[in-house]
């Protein structure tokens, strides 16, 4: 039965941080996500060892679990190795995306521009990881398709952020579109370097995103 829940309780603590309701650095007690999902600490702890395995979460020895927390050069080169996996993905994908693709592609950039447009940050955030996953899918090749995943699952709490700087969401929906036009055209280069373009964080844009990253520390020390 316990090894049935743990699964399940990773799911769900893994959907808490990417969503934004566990931020970075927040500390996860234990007795409390008992308590919150009705089982024992036993399946708690073990979904938690299997999170600090996946890099969304930290466990401090007699200090707990912590949602990850980066430091600037970790996020910069995090960022980096992301828009170099999602540049070589746009490449592979714009040489074999095939009518399923397409149509996955479309949807979730319909789906984006319908939140842009009701200016709904978090309706925006799941449709633009959907967006970035059907690029990835459509490399057809499984080993980047996982790679990939992987770091987007990492960088979400951070790639959320970004959201809180004014007109990012705008900005964001019209370098997918750039993007789009890029693979539909079968153009990989222009693909990739679009898609590493959007993704790559530098210079006022890495500020701002310190910046936000600075406010939502404070806010949980405060409510610490």
């Amino acid at each position: 039965m316990r090894g049935e829940q743990t699964p399940r309780l990773r799911e769900a603590l893994e959907n808490d941080i990417v969503s934004g309701r566990l931020r970075p650095g927040q500390r996860l007690d234990e007795v409390g996500l008992a308590a919150r999902f009705g089982v024992s600490r036993t399946p708690i702890r073990e979904a938690l060892i299997q999170l600090s395995a996946s890099g969304l979460i930290e466990i401090r020895p007699r200090r707990g679990a912590f949602v990850v927390l980066l430091g600037p050069r970790e996020l910069l080169e995090s960022f980096e190795l992301m828009a170099e996996l999602e540049a070589a993905c746009a490449r592979l994908a714009a040489q074999r995306m095939g009518a399923c693709d397409r149509t996955a592609l479309a949807e979730a950039h319909a789906a984006c521009g319908a939140a842009v447009e009701a200016g709904d940050a978090c309706a925006y955030y799941p449709a633009n990881a959907a967006f970035h996953a059907a690029i990835y899918a459509a490399t057809g090749n499984r080993v980047i398709h996982g790679e990939a995943l992987r770091l987007q699952r990492a960088l979400q709490p951070y790639r959320r952020l970004q959201l809180n700087v004014p007109r990012r969401m705008e900005a964001s929906f019209a370098e997918h579109e750039a993007i789009m036009v890029a693979l539909c055209a079968g153009d990989g280069i222009v693909a990739a370097e679009r898609a590493r373009t959007h993704v790559l964080v530098q210079g006022e844009r890495f500020m701002a995103l310190l910046a936000a990253l600075q406010a939502e520390t404070e806010a949980l020390a405060e409510a610490g």
